[in-house]
């Protein structure tokens, strides 16, 4: 990775994820870093909007590198700001993860591989929302994930035109 695109954790930076939903359930995704803190904890598919990307084009894409299926948003569930104070430090001595996580809704492809980044990712599961909401902080990656599952069970879709996606040249 250049040092440009190097990836820091001193400021604010932007994340998309993705809550998907089938027949009830919703897909969770296992963590698969073993350096890392969060190794071994279940997230939903999530990811860094890399510099100049569309936020709804990055959902998709992370979608289909951590789980295989094919995501379509068609929603946005939410903006979450989530410091990360279990990490101070852990990536060098003045950092505070800070992500702004944008949050999707949407459809899966009925042609989804299912086929994913197996050096990011050991396993996708379907869970109900009592297994998720019964998940602490050393099963659960981000422990928003529950109340980003309860607004959408509660009917919480914003229209993807909230984001204005510019390039300027």
């Amino acid at each position: 990775m250049s040092e440009i695109a190097k990836r820091v954790f001193t400021q604010v930076f932007g994340v998309v994820g993705a809550i998907l939903e089938r027949d009830g359930k919703f897909l969770l995704v296992q963590e698969n870093n073993p350096p890392h803190p969060d190794h071994g904890k279940w997230n939903q598919p999530a990811g860094w909007i890399d510099v100049g990307e569309n936020p709804v084009a990055a959902v998709a894409r992370e979608v289909k590198e951590e789980t295989g299926l094919n995501f379509t948003p068609t929603h946005i569930l939410g903006v979450y700001s989530r410091v990360r104070r279990d990490l101070a430090g852990k990536f060098g001595e003045q950092t505070l993860p800070h992500p702004l996580k944008i949050i999707f809704s949407g459809t899966i492809g009925a042609s989804s591989s299912g086929h994913f980044d197996t050096e990011e990712i050991s396993e996708n599961r379907w869970f109900t929302p009592e297994e998720i909401n019964a998940m602490d902080k050393s099963t659960l990656r981000d422990m928003d994930i529950k109340n980003e599952i309860q607004a959408y069970l509660s009917g919480t879709r914003y229209p993807l035109s909230l984001i204005t996606h510019t390039v300027q040249e």
